[in-house]
């Protein structure tokens, strides 16, 4: 099989590019996030407070990946760690009254770059693109020791 004709280097491709529209995007619109930034804001404003390991997972990123991003946002005063009141030893992530700030201005600009990027597709591509990515993440899962789950390797 040529590589060329194979998922792997258009997804990888893809990704890197939409990575870099979104940084351009918000630095244009003088937002002073990243894309990893952006995805920490999202799942902070959908679900409150969040430990650091939840996040971790949640965001797929490594422990100290994901402990570095937490400290620049801090710096920038978009999150802020708290001790749970359960257990000393979490700490619990939260957006700040200026991270709840960044969200809302970013929204309609990351609103506008998702209708841009998906503006010459019909809702069916949309809808076959999205079931062909599940179930390529689906065989990742099942044959990776790395991706979630830590299943055997098969291949």
């Amino acid at each position: 099989m040529e590589l060329k004709k194979s998922l792997g280097p258009w997804l990888g491709k893809t990704s890197k590019m939409i990575g870099c529209l979104i940084n351009e995007v918000l630095l244009k619109n003088n937002i002073v996030l990243t894309r990893e930034q952006w995805v920490v804001l999202i799942k902070l404003h959908q679900q409150g407070g969040l430990a650091q390991n939840e996040l971790a997972f949640i965001t797929e990123r490594d422990k100290t990946s994901l402990t570095r991003l937490i400290n620049t946002m801090e710096r920038k005063g978009l999150v802020i760690r708290k001790t749970s009141k359960h257990d000393k030893r979490v700490k619990l992530v939260y957006l700040t009254e200026h991270g709840k700030s960044e969200y809302k201005n970013a929204l309609p600009i990351m609103q506008n770059i998702i209708q841009n990027l998906q503006k010459d597709l019909s809702q069916k591509e949309i809808e076959n693109t999205i079931q062909t990515l599940q179930k390529l993440q689906k065989n990742l899962i099942q044959f990776s020791t790395i991706c979630r789950g830590g299943h055997k390797l098969k291949i």
